[in-house]
C-alpha cells in the first residue's frame, strides 16, 4: 500500500514522503496512529493544503519533546525481581514495567513510547530506548536484580552473572577415570595397594 507520511518515521521517510509498506502495517500502525494517510488523489490534495500546518505542529511537538528529553536521558530506574540462581527471572519485564518505574520516578512517558524490542529475563542493566517524538529519542538505564544490594553492585559495574557463573565451577570435581564402566568401582591407586601389600603378607605368616 502507498501512503503519504504525516511524521518521520524511522527506516521509511520524512514528512509527505510517498512509501509503499505493507498492507497490515499501514492498517494496524500508520493508519490508526494518524502517522500517515492513503496515498490517494483525495489525500494528496487534503495533505498539500494542510502541509504548512502539519510541519508547524510538529516542529512545535519536536521542541517539546526535545525540552522533556533533558530530564528522561541518561536516567536509570531499578526494579528488584525474583531470579533463580543463574540470575534467570522467575517472569520477565515488560514495557509497562519499565513504564511505571519512569513515571514513579518523575517520567512522564508512555507505552508508546519506550521501546522494548523482548521482554527483559534476565537479571543485568539493560539500556532502553525511549522515543519522545519521532525526530528525539533518548535511552534510559534498567537495573534488573534480586536485590537493592545486588543492584548497588551492578551500577558500580560489576557482572553480577559471572560471579554466579564463577561460583558454579569454583567448587570441587571428583576425579575420574574416563575408562571405568559404569557402575564399576574405581580401582586402588598404586601407593595404596603396596602400602597394603605388607599388611596382607604379615597376616599369611601367622
Amino acid at each position: 500500500m502507498d501512503v503519504i507520511l504525516l511524521e518521520r518515521v524511522e527506516k521509511l521517510g520524512q514528512i509527505g514522503d510517498v512509501v509503499s509498506v505493507k498492507n497490515g502495517f499501514a492498517r494496524n500502525y500508520l493508519l490508526p496512529r494518524n502517522k500517515a494517510l492513503r496515498a490517494n488523489d483525495a489525500n494528496r490534495k487534503l495533505f498539500e493544503a494542510n502541509k504548512a500546518k502539519i510541519v508547524a505542529d510538529n516542529d512545535a511537538k519536536r521542541t517539546d519533546a526535545e525540552a522533556a528529553s533533558k530530564g528522561i536521558d541518561g536516567a536509570s530506574v531499578t526494579l528488584i525481581r525474583q531470579a533463580s540462581n543463574t540470575g534467570q527471572l522467575y517472569g520477565s519485564v515488560a514495557v509497562r514495567d519499565v513504564v511505571e518505574a519512569l513515571v514513579a520516578d518523575g517520567k512522564k512517558v508512555n507505552k508508546q513510547q519506550v521501546v522494548l524490542d523482548k521482554p527483559i529475563k534476565a537479571i543485568g542493566v539493560y539500556v532502553v530506548k525511549v522515543s519522545l517524538h519521532p525526530e528525539v529519542s533518548v535511552t534510559v538505564k534498567v537495573n534488573v536484580a534480586r536485590s537493592p544490594e545486588e543492584a548497588d553492585l551492578q551500577s558500580k559495574g560489576v557482572d553480577i552473572l559471572a560471579q554466579m557463573f564463577e561460583k558454579d565451577v569454583a567448587g570441587f570435581t571428583e576425579e575420574f577415570d574416563p575408562n571405568a564402566e559404569p557402575g564399576t568401582i574405581a580401582e586402588e591407586a598404586p601407593a595404596e595397594a603396596a602400602a597394603e601389600a605388607p599388611a596382607a603378607a604379615e597376616g599369611d605368616d601367622a
